[in-house]
């Protein structure tokens, strides 16, 4: 594919995956600020609690087929459909295992409520594996934007019936319902809007075939995902439910921006990246393109999200969450480094180097393991401060093994992002020195943001950094369009 052609394919899938992430973000938003000023914190303890085991179970289901198939350039009928067995069969099965645990998870976090409450949420599992082919082969041709569509649609399904049921007293059943439907009818549109059916066949040396790729980004992102997901879990073994709920919607609302660019950028990387595995040249120009624009973006809404987060919550969702704020803030700084770490996963998986995958993962979780230890005597903003220093040790750590791969070192990343963060923290300290004896609530969410990003503009256009000057060339080539 030539460069100009992959360029138009990596802009509009961008864009579409943008809208896709950036629109489900904004729906959840939209539903948490009516669920949480209504629904108890006790209840979004509940839920949190259990991140770790659907999270563990969603990777163990897919095993890391859905990937392989994206590697393939030649997939069969009877290849999807041996992989959709195999996943329809396991979320089966683990769901039963799961099903029958129930009361244990409930005696390990002191919380009878969790045996109906985990029924039902594990009931996600299936839905989403019935869907998992159907998303594959979309993503494959690159049609994200019946991706949007589907993904939109069944979040808003799911948000109406959530906030119906919480207005009548159903408390954290409004929370359970809002994640079984979104699974359900995500499922169901995928498969109204798709012509794919699974074949009566399946190949076991096909699936075995893919195994010998698969099985260590399976494990890779097992590790990653309970690395991801623990600390929820963690915290509700030790501290009331509603701690929990302080942590984990804290740490939720901090990850919708750097969710959003994570998953925007993965679903663009996997794609792109995938198609010029072979040219290593190559593929350094485009994931040094790919952390620029997330640098370009992550540094500066992190940094207005610390400065307004403590009027925000207060303006949103009342005294109640205010507990939430300083784990909020912590968690934000390691939120911004999250979008980098994506890409670097991708590059590994595209060079089809699951080994170094693995090994990055093992290490991480070793890294992890030890400063849970370190900070868990110091409570739970320990737990949150040692979440923002393993982010950025996973991030070097990448760096070192992505100089293995297509020999981007740690300087060249520094230099690639060195000029937004100078931008971002000199933006934000300009803003705050003018906005800091502002009282009012609502003037200072509104006149942060804004002088913060024209501040930074100015200076990016200052220093000539490179993401400037691809939006000025970007809407020059919109305007001739149009001419």
């Amino acid at each position: 594919m030539a460069d100009s052609a992959l360029k138009t394919k990596t802009t509009h899938s961008l864009f579409w995956s943008f809208i896709d992430k950036f629109g489900q973000q904004i729906l959840n938003f939209v539903s948490m600020l009516v669920l949480m000023n209504i629904v108890a914190p006790d209840a979004y303890g509940l839920i949190g609690s259990l991140a770790v085991f659907t999270a563990f179970s969603t990777i163990l289901i897919d095993s890391g087929f859905g990937r392989a198939l994206l590697n393939r350039k030649e997939i069969s009928a009877t290849d999807y459909s041996s992989v959709f067995y195999f996943n329809a069969g396991l979320s089966i099965f683990l769901y039963l295992i799961l099903f029958f645990l129930s009361p244990f998870i409930a005696v390990l976090f002191n919380a009878p409520a969790l045996v109906p409450v985990s029924r039902v949420i594990f009931l996600a599992l299936i839905f989403n594996a019935f869907g998992s082919i159907h998303y594959t082969i979309l993503i494959k041709r690159a049609n994200f934007r019946e991706i949007t569509k589907m993904n939109m649609l069944a979040l808003l399904i799911a948000d109406i019936v959530a906030i119906a049921m919480a207005l009548t007293g159903y408390g954290v059943w409004a929370l359970v319902v809002q994640i079984v439907l979104f699974a359900f009818f995500r499922t169901i549109l995928f498969w109204f809007s798709s012509s794919w059916r699974p074949v009566a066949e399946v190949s076991l040396p096909r699936l075995k075939s893919f195994f010998g790729f698969s099985y260590k980004l399976m494990l890779s992102s097992m590790i990653s995902t309970t690395v991801n997901n623990i600390y929820p879990s963690l915290i509700a073994v030790f501290y009331p439910m509603s701690h929990v709920a302080f942590f984990n919607q804290a740490k939720k609302y901090q990850e919708i921006p750097f969710l959003t660019f994570s998953n925007t950028f993965r679903s663009v990387a996997m794609l792109i990246l995938s198609e010029i595995n072979d040219q290593t040249e190559r593929l350094k120009r485009v994931v040094r393109k790919l952390i620029k624009s997330i640098a370009f973006l992550s540094f500066p809404i992190a940094l207005v999200m610390i400065l307004i987060a403590e009027p925000t919550f207060y303006l949103f969702f009342q005294e109640k969450w205010l507990a939430s704020v300083p784990y909020f803030q912590v968690l934000t700084l390691a939120g911004m480094f999250l979008p980098f770490t994506v890409i670097f996963n991708e590059l590994f998986i595209a060079k089809e180097r699951s080994a170094f995958f693995l090994g990055l993962e093992v290490v991480k979780g070793i890294v992890l393991i030890l400063l849970i230890v370190l900070f868990f005597p110091k409570g739970i903003m320990g737990l949150a401060v040692s979440w923002v220093v393993y982010m950025i040790v996973t991030l070097i750590l990448s760096m070192i093994f992505s100089g293995k791969v297509i020999q981007y070192s740690l300087f060249e990343f520094m230099k690639d992002i060195f000029p937004y963060l100078l931008g971002a923290v000199i933006s934000t300290a300009i803003s705050y020195f003018f906005t800091r004896h502002i009282t009012n609530d609502i003037l200072f969410i509104l006149v942060n943001p804004v002088l913060i990003a024209s501040v930074y503009i100015t200076l990016c256009k200052l220093f000539k950094v490179e993401m400037t000057k691809e939006i000025d060339e970007w809407f020059a080539s919109r305007k001739k369009t149009k001419v």
